[in-house]
């Protein structure tokens, strides 16, 4: 299919992984496309092999399986394709073609996962900006955040003024931060709001 353009040019094929590391050394393609179960060694071996090993060569991974695993086992491997089989062959010309022009596709029908996991990550390394913090101390932050001296939070914590003080400092400490300000920022970068949710009638002050 890809020898009918004529724009492409098949320089090897390979029946197994260790042969198409071999291939790729020897031919060093622009683009290699792998099955990623093959006899021996797996695709995604092969394709980190390639691309370790093969300067400039980017790899796309055909598989029959819309599988997470496979799907971000093939991303950290370093390809720069992932498509099902079951994709058209114009399709399939077009990936090849986006590849070797140094793009990096997906198969729609992976797309949603992709992005799930992304935000699952993304959550996770929120979560990890306070993980040091006690509920009271993320309570305290995102008050501090939201603009509240110590005797708002004080009231709105039904606790002593010097109680928050001592919590502002343990979370200062804690976070690596020296003063309210800096507290704020930092957890607004961390988008302390996910984490905590905000009070509904707090102003900003």
């Amino acid at each position: 299919m890809l020898e009918h353009h004529g724009h492409f040019h098949v320089v090897a094929e390979a029946s197994t992984g260790d042969e198409a590391i071999l291939k790729a050394r020897e031919h060093r393609p622009d683009v290699a496309v792998l099955d990623i179960r093959m006899p021996g060694i797996s695709g995604i071996e092969a394709c980190r092999q390639i691309v370790t090993s093969v300067d400039g060569c980017r790899v796309i991974v055909l598989t029959t399986y819309a599988e997470d695993e496979l799907l971000f086992a093939a991303i950290r491997a370093g390809a720069s394709g992932y498509v099902l089989k079951r994709i058209g062959d114009n399709d399939l010309i077009q990936a090849v073609e986006r590849v070797s022009r140094g793009e990096n596709i997906l198969d729609s029908a992976l797309t949603a996962t992709v992005f799930a996991e992304m935000r699952k990550a993304d959550q996770s390394r929120q979560a990890a900006a306070f993980s040091e913090l006690t509920p009271q101390e993320l309570t305290v932050i995102s008050l501090v955040a939201h603009g509240l001296t110590n005797r708002q939070i004080a009231v709105k914590m039904f606790l002593g003024e010097g109680t928050v003080r001592n919590y502002v400092s343990s979370v200062l400490a804690k976070i690596g931060v020296s003063n309210r300000a800096e507290a704020a920022a930092y957890a607004v970068k961390h988008n302390i709001d996910e984490i905590v949710p905000p009070p509904a009638d707090t102003e900003q002050r």
